[in-house]
């Protein structure tokens, strides 16, 4: 079964023990954006989804759900 966004998010903040407002904080976000995005309420904007796959160490593509790079 695949994980929407908002489930990923909501992993890896909970893998990295923050709280939904911590998470917002070293993101640059709302505790209430973050809350939207987990429950996939709201769509992130390229700055946001940038953000978190930097505070994270993941990729975009992992986060989005799209293949790997093919030449």
């Amino acid at each position: 079964m695949k994980l929407t966004f908002g489930e990923k998010i909501k992993n890896l903040r909970e893998d990295s023990d923050l709280n939904q407002s911590e998470l917002g904080k070293r993101t640059n976000m709302t505790q209430r954006k973050i809350s939207y995005i987990e429950n996939n309420k709201y769509e992130p904007s390229l700055n946001d989804i940038r953000e978190l796959c930097l505070f994270f160490g993941v990729s975009a593509d992992y986060l989005l759900d799209l293949p790997p790079y093919r030449k």
